[in-house]
């Protein structure tokens, strides 16, 4: 958090200055985010998990009714011609960072209690709970977070074991279902086409990808110093957010980038390690879905940026601005610290 500070302090001065008057605008909201942040994380790591558990369900109802709220006029927020948030008086808050968290503990919650696919096709509540927020994802659009959760749901079903025959059923449905997602919208389309050849377009779908490119090229290997990056000056759409790690690059460099990617990968090992230690099976998923979600997100964001993916708006979890990311992934770590702790005790 302490380098995420430091970072959109770095990529968005200049942004601030020209946009709001004020070159702090950001990282003072992003300062404010990380101390509600640093908050949360303690509250959900020291309230025993018997009682968060109790509560979930009720959180992951209430998460669905506010996803729903994005799509109420004069509730909604829509930015970048999307609907994603919801006005909370002095701020605003993305309701679909909080399902990213709460969705481990979902599938975990379904697999211990109705293990076999033939129990859940008993419960139709069941399957509503878990795949109407899909739908609504793809109301507002975010097609980012739709097809990470998509992903992250294939993985850690497979992981903790779920019926082959039901997984490679629930695979051979999302291609055409994402091939169809694609295709049907011209602008997605577009971002594919784009990706796999920006210099087609450098002025359209393919310039955010060639000055994402470009500012991680100028770091060359030693990077040209915290604040010298150019990228930043107006060129590269979204410096501060989803492509704050093309900033990063083009200012620490080869260096720079390889201990960052150092740093994300001990994160998503340890919390990892944490799964398998732990004993609890419904606490063993929820942990190891964490793990995924945390690398999941931070892979696919440095992917986009580094050219390996098409355009997405996805944050980089910690580096990114963005207080509803910043405090649900500080309740998701808290959780897992919770965990591994009970686990100490009980061990």
């Amino acid at each position: 958090m302490g380098l995420g500070i430091v970072q959109i302090y770095s990529s968005s001065f200049i942004f601030a200055t020209e946009m709001y008057q004020d070159g702090h605008y950001f990282v003072i909201r992003q300062g404010l985010s990380m101390l509600v942040g640093i908050s949360a994380l303690f509250i959900s790591a020291h309230i025993p998990w018997k009682y968060w558990n109790r509560i979930f369900l009720g959180l992951w109802v209430l998460t669905f009714i506010a996803l729903l709220l994005t799509l109420v006029p004069g509730i909604g927020v829509k930015v970048g011609g999307a609907k994603r948030w919801i006005h909370l008086g002095i701020t605003r808050f993305e309701p679909s960072e909080l399902l990213k968290v709460l969705i481990p503990w979902l599938i975990s919650f379904l697999f211990v209690h109705w293990k076999e696919p033939g129990h859940w096709s008993k419960k139709p509540h069941a399957w509503f709970l878990w795949i109407a927020p899909f739908f609504v994802l793809l109301a507002q659009p975010d097609f980012g977070s739709f097809a990470l959760l998509t992903a992250l749901t294939l993985i850690t079903l497979f992981i903790v074991g779920f019926s082959r025959k039901y997984f490679f059923g629930l695979v051979l449905m999302m291609i055409p279902l994402f091939t169809f997602l694609i295709v049907k919208y011209p602008y997605r389309l577009r971002r594919v086409v784009g990706f796999l050849n920006p210099w087609a377009d450098p002025s359209d779908s393919g310039f955010q990808l060639i000055q994402s490119l470009l500012s991680v090229r100028s770091g060359g290997f030693w990077g040209q110093g915290l604040g010298a990056g150019q990228g930043k000056l107006f060129f590269l759409p979204e410096a501060h957010t989803d492509f704050t790690l093309a900033v990063f690059a083009e200012e620490t460099g080869f260096i720079g980038m390889s201990l960052l990617f150092l740093l994300y990968g001990f994160v998503f090992f340890r919390t990892f390690q944490i799964g398998l230690y732990i004993k609890n099976l419904q606490s063993r998923i929820f942990v190891l879905g964490v793990s995924f979600l945390f690398g999941l997100n931070s892979l696919f964001n440095m992917a986009v940026v580094l050219g390996v993916l098409p355009t997405k708006g996805l944050t980089l979890p910690f580096l990114s601005y963005g207080g509803s990311s910043l405090v649900c992934y500080c309740f998701a770590f808290g959780w897992v610290l919770n965990m591994e702790r009970q686990q100490a005790e009980f061990s």
